[in-house]
């Protein structure tokens, strides 16, 4: 059973855990290993933004610098060319948080006086000092991701003595941060990373062991969307994943949606919307008659 968190800031409001949040993915750049280039053109990336939103999503991120394995940084200005024009469309058409997907201070900052609501940084506060005080400053919610090192790096032999130990561990740093900073324990959520310095089998018992994350008292969000990980269960040959684009790899990272959820997951990121609310819908349901089905035991004993 999840427990319920709810979020109140600004104009928007978010109650997470009574049923999933599906939080749509941009991407607006020429390189992200799944829709890299499809969105670059700011016109295309806003009429996706919008067709998330008509499809069910809760949340759209909006990232402008690929994070890949053994992908390279953009910089501060080619980040914000990129994504500054499509919250500002975005905002002015759509009533739910826009997320800016970022790593840099300075992009968030800019992000957030665009229209952006929330920050998602992949690293927890630890590529730019100044992150934590700009989200305070802001008084936004903050998503805090597990790395295994920096996106160039993260999938050279990635290894881990106690996974779910280590990762907890990370993250509870990274909360104390934010919160030395200013920024609410109510206003963050936490992500374990999948994909970011993780086998197959790390990515697997992860998605099995959401529930090992409650000790932190947060929120959980996992992002699996067409990732490798996926790919290469699907094809069977480690060395060959399937493309992103293979209709198969959609049907796969809804399976995976729908184990995360089963397992304790309050947020789901994904590229392909309106599949993933109708399963997490039914989901949700599932959960719901389970709670249900214990509270009657429980009142029977």
């Amino acid at each position: 059973m999840r427990k319920t968190y709810r979020m109140a800031w600004g104009g928007h409001r978010l109650e997470l855990g009574r049923r999933t949040c599906i939080m749509g993915i941009v991407n607006v750049t020429p390189d992200s290993f799944s829709d890299g280039g499809r969105f670059l053109n700011h016109e295309t990336a806003v009429a996706q933004g919008l067709r998330l939103v008509a499809e069910g999503a809760d949340i759209l991120d909006i990232g402008g610098e690929s994070t890949r394995p053994f992908s390279d940084p953009v910089s501060i200005e080619t980040e914000l060319a990129r994504v500054l024009p499509v919250i500002e469309a975005l905002a002015r058409q759509v009533s739910i948080p826009i997320s800016i997907d970022t790593m840099k201070a300075a992009v968030a900052r800019e992000a957030i006086a665009a229209g952006a609501a929330m920050v998602n940084d992949i690293s927890a506060l630890r590529h730019d000092p100044q992150m934590a005080d700009t989200v305070a400053q802001a008084e936004v919610p903050l998503i805090l991701m597990h790395m295994l090192g920096t996106p160039k790096t993260m999938q050279q032999a990635p290894r881990y003595d106690d996974l779910f130990g280590e990762i907890e561990a990370f993250l509870a740093e990274a909360m104390t941060r934010a919160g030395n900073a200013g920024v609410p324990a109510d206003r963050l959520i936490i992500d374990p990373g999948l994909g970011f310095g993780k086998t197959v089998s790390h990515n697997l018992a992860l998605i099995q062991g959401v529930q090992r994350f409650a000790a932190l008292d947060a929120p959980v969000l996992i992002g699996h969307s067409r990732k490798a990980f996926i790919r290469r269960l699907l094809s069977g040959e480690p060395a060959s994943p399937l493309s992103p684009d293979d209709p198969a790899v959609a049907h796969g990272t809804l399976a995976i949606s729908t184990a995360a959820i089963l397992a304790g997951a309050h947020l789901i990121r994904v590229h392909d919307v309106a599949p993933t609310r109708a399963a997490a819908r039914i989901t949700d349901a599932l959960m719901e008659r389970d709670s249900e089905v214990t509270s009657e035991k429980l009142h029977v004993s």
